[in-house]
């Protein structure tokens, strides 16, 4: 227990805050049936967790430095669990939306102290398999999130996949105050709040505007003015962090061409691997017809494949360049998800078959190696920062995506359908709209405007990958001392 009891109660907190970002995605039908809501509504039940994620956790690292790891880690798993027990009892969308938007603030804080805690117990050779079980859950636990969330929606309901998070949050707590030991840097750290509340605003304010633009249009007052401010918002980051001795993010890191890469491949992955599965939930079960349980199963190849091979590939591709792999896994990604749009009106569900496989394979490439690229591409101070911008990259990354991808489904199926329409078959109302339009018409909007969707998801995936492999560099290790030959003596001279 003592030895490994400080990564199990990480490797916990780790799998309950990444379930999370996707558990939801089977149950937004039975949520829309249940509190009435509408796209929009279900889009900020899952970005606005992955937002909040996103938007703090370079900020809590930095906390956490000055006010002890442990400390804040546990608070964060306190506040999941509170925010999860208000979600599961959430009668309404706004309170089930704010009550996730929370929840995301409390996984912030346990994400950005995961490693930190790990680093600080563990050495040598404990500390390598310490990582390396990090690393397998955190490399699937968004990809089984569906699957154990229509298991909880079709058995329980769709309430119990907060409410499970409570006796695992109180497991987690007592572990880890149990067994992991305080620590915070030994030098004076000075939190950027100016920095963390721009970053925040510019997040917010991006991804709301995505989501507005689905709703009103690009060019809508409301949109652009969304838009304005996220842009004043980025503004004020830039100048906040050029001028602070301790910024959130050292942005002299972006003119490195592999950290830019590393960071467009990590915002890029999780648009084009789970931005779209909202979505094919939507369809699965609305237009389908199938269960919960159903839809669940259904993306099994994704995550079955990502476990497997994020598992494996860690012997196999030891040596390997890390610009290869992440590289041809975005590649994977983006090819598979566009895979997955080959439907019509009337496809089943199979036919998403090989692409979630694809996709999976792509996943349990990239997801490991993502970090260890960033740590590359910076200097060894910085190392933390560059993990802690791994996952502000990726959370931010879905949560625009589902924005996005809402927008870009609900455009394609106007025509035939109105835009109130399109929304509404989106929001998983198909029945609503039964009375008025036939089943192949609805089938056939939303087939093909899911062609459409993953299509694009899918080229940010390739595009991704390119410049990945463009821009990636591998460490190149220092070259061994030379030997010195001796030097001879000088011969004597004659006198």
């Amino acid at each position: 227990m003592r030895k490994w009891g400080p990564v199990t109660a990480v490797c916990l907190s780790t799998f309950m805050l990444l379930l999370d970002v996707t558990i939801v995605v089977v149950a937004l039908p039975d949520m829309a049936r249940v509190l009435g809501a509408s796209l929009s509504d279900l889009q900020w039940v899952i970005g606005g967790y992955a937002l909040a994620l996103a938007a703090l956790v370079l900020g809590f690292g930095t906390a956490a430095d000055r006010f002890g790891r442990r400390r804040v880690h546990v608070l964060g798993v306190a506040l999941f669990a509170a925010a999860s027990l208000a979600c599961g009892l959430a009668w309404s969308p706004d309170l089930l939306v704010g009550a996730r938007m929370v929840q995301g603030v409390g996984a912030a804080a346990m994400f950005a102290t995961t490693l930190p805690l790990l680093g600080s117990v563990y050495r040598g050779e404990d500390r390598a398999v310490a990582l390396g079980l990090w690393g397998a859950v955190s490399g699937t636990g968004s990809a089984i999130g569906p699957i154990l969330g229509g298991l909880l929606t079709q058995g329980p309901g769709w309430r119990w996949i907060f409410f499970v998070n409570i006796p695992l949050s109180v497991v987690g707590i007592w572990l880890t105050r149990r067994t992991v030991p305080e620590s915070r840097s030994p030098q004076d750290i000075r939190i950027d709040w100016a920095g963390t509340a721009t970053f925040a605003l510019f997040a917010g304010a991006a991804t709301y505007g995505a989501e507005r633009a689905g709703a009103l249009g690009w060019a809508a007052p409301r949109t652009l003015a969304t838009l304005a401010v996220a842009l004043l918002a980025l503004l004020a980051f830039i100048v906040v962090e050029n001028g602070t001795a301790h910024p959130l993010l050292d942005l002299s890191l972006f003119r490195t061409p592999a950290f830019v890469a590393v960071m467009a491949g990590a915002f890029a992955f999780n648009a084009a691997a789970f931005a779209v599965l909202p979505y094919l939930s939507i369809w699965l079960q609305t237009v389908l017809g199938l269960s919960p349980a159903r839809a669940g199963l259904a993306v099994l190849p994704l995550a079955a494949t990502a476990f497997v091979v994020a598992a494996v590939g860690g012997r196999l591709l030891r040596g390997v360049s890390r610009r290869l792999v992440i590289g041809l896994g975005l590649v994977l990604v983006g090819l598979g998800t566009a895979a997955q749009g080959f439907v019509s009106a009337g496809s089943s569900w199979t036919v998403l078959l090989p692409g979630l496989a694809l996709a999976g394979i792509g996943t349990g490439l990239v997801s490991p190696a993502l970090g260890g690229a960033a740590l590359d591409s910076v200097p060894r101070e910085r190392a933390g920062m560059a993990g802690g911008a791994v996952s502000t990259f990726r959370q931010l990354g879905y949560a625009v995506g589902v924005a996005v991808a809402g927008t870009i489904l609900t455009s394609r199926m106007t025509p035939p359908l109105t835009g109130e329409q399109a929304h509404v078959l989106a929001g998983g109302g198909a029945r609503e709209l039964a009375d008025t339009l036939s089943v192949h018409a609805l089938r056939a909007a939303f087939a093909s405007a899911l062609t459409t969707t993953t299509l694009v998801a899918g080229l940010v995936g390739i595009l991704a990958g390119a410049m990945a492999l463009l821009l990636i560099r591998d460490p190149h290790p220092a070259p061994a001392p030379q030997p010195v030959a001796p030097r001879k003596a000088p011969a004597p001279r004659d006198s």
